[in-house]
């Protein structure tokens, strides 16, 4: 059942609609040039679909966050944005002040413009609630000027900031084209997936995963979860497996007794619905050699899982009718250390369910390997999609679904 707006139902034509996107852009430290703009990219339908519906469009973003190297203006954002549009995104160098006013008020039916990093504001990130948020200067200073919120932030939904969670409260607020496709393609997930449905978590983060396994093993989300790259490690490391000195090394400030007892209690509760690597994959003498789980301690440090897990792992994929990956097998950017995770990959592909990837890493192997395409889905979402492995409520959707019940 639909609990929140999208565009379809908000009246836009010469409507004034303050768009919040996420396009934090990885720069290159050197010349701070934006090195990917595909977040850029995937805001382009919901652009354009206001800029055909003659919505006087004023988009609202960020790039990092005071303090940091890579916090800049938008304006390099605004050019990236008129490229992909073919069309002339305004810039101005102004959030709340009388500039942004003045070009807000001057703008035509299908005219769209970006408004300066909405962190260089104090209120953006202080610690509220929606409605606390809602009485932010942001808020009360450009509601006036406004005729509808749309959120198309989903890579930024689990944060609780005034642009992603005031407007709601003040104003008829919706959905844009990728934050519903991103919520949809979840809940399908999350809320009623095809079985058997298996979900790989990997990457280098071990402290999280724990309550991510608890949460779609104990809500029954997943019927088998399967452990790979760090977080593989990690819990055979907890279950009394010696991996030797070079693997441990990339655990030690993971593998605090908190941790290690958290798996200890995943792996009592759940049992053989976590599955483990059986081997690993080490580099030596220059090439990939595969280790057997009762093979070590080796001093190489496991770099991928080996090849009878690929295979074991693989067979579990290729038979799911949901499958999702969070989290490479290893260090898929080294040669001969990707095998596991393009692999795991070409499995879920393969099978003839429901293929989901999220994360940054995870994507970024999937577009190394020119697999992107395969899956049914493809999650642009970090922070918010953890949040969602976590069971926990995103506050932009809960913003949005608040806007469709006062609305």
């Amino acid at each position: 059942m639909k609990d929140f707006h999208t565009l379809e139902d908000l009246d836009l034509k010469e409507k004034t609609v303050l768009l919040r996107v996420d396009i934090n852009c990885p720069l290159d430290k050197g010349t701070l040039q934006i090195i990917n703009d595909s977040r850029i990219r995937r805001i382009v339908p919901t652009v354009r679909e206001l800029m055909g519906k003659k919505a006087k469009v004023v988009i609202l973003a960020h790039q990092s966050r005071k303090g940091k190297w890579d916090f800049i203006p938008m304006e390099q954002h605004s050019k990236r944005l008129s490229e992909h549009l073919n069309h002339c995104v305004q810039y101005v160098n102004d959030i709340i002040g009388n500039d942004a006013k003045e070009r807000i008020r001057s703008l035509s039916a299908g005219d769209v413009l970006m408004l300066e990093n909405v962190r260089g504001l104090e209120c953006e990130t202080l610690k509220l609630d929606m409605n606390g948020h809602a009485d932010s200067e942001l808020v009360n200073e450009l509601v006036p000027f406004i005729d509808y919120y749309i959120c198309d932030a989903f890579g930024a939904a689990h944060r609780s900031q005034c642009s992603l969670v005031g407007f709601p409260v003040k104003v008829r607020s919706a959905s844009g084209r990728l934050m519903a496709k991103e919520i949809y393609a979840l809940r399908s997930i999350f809320g009623e997936p095809r079985r058997p449905s298996v979900f790989v978590l990997g990457g280098a983060k071990f402290g999280d995963v724990s309550p991510m396994i608890d949460h779609v093993l104990g809500s029954n989300t997943a019927d088998t979860v399967i452990l790979t790259g760090l977080a593989g490690n990690a819990f055979l490391s907890a279950r009394g497996v010696d991996l030797g000195p070079g693997s441990m090394e990339f655990l030690k400030e993971e593998m605090t007794p908190e941790n290690v007892n958290a798996a200890k209690d995943m792996m009592t509760r759940y049992g053989q619905r976590i599955l483990l690597p059986a081997d690993v994959a080490v580099e030596r003498n220059g090439k990939r050699v595969n280790v057997r789980v009762g093979d070590l301690p080796v001093p190489e440090a496991a770099l991928d899982i080996g090849d009878d897990s690929i295979e074991k792992f693989g067979k579990v994929l290729t038979s799911s009718r949901t499958s999702f990956m969070s989290g490479p097998a290893g260090l898929y950017e080294k040669e001969g250390f990707g095998k596991g995770t393009k692999e795991l990959m070409m499995a879920m592909t393969e099978s003839k369910g429901q293929s989901v990837i999220g994360g940054g890493h995870t994507i970024g192997a999937a577009d190394m390997f020119d697999m992107t395409d395969g899956f049914s889905y493809v999650s642009t979402a970090g922070g918010a999609l953890e949040t969602f492995l976590l069971g926990k409520e995103l506050p932009a959707v809960e913003a949005l679904r608040y806007s469709f019940k006062k609305f």
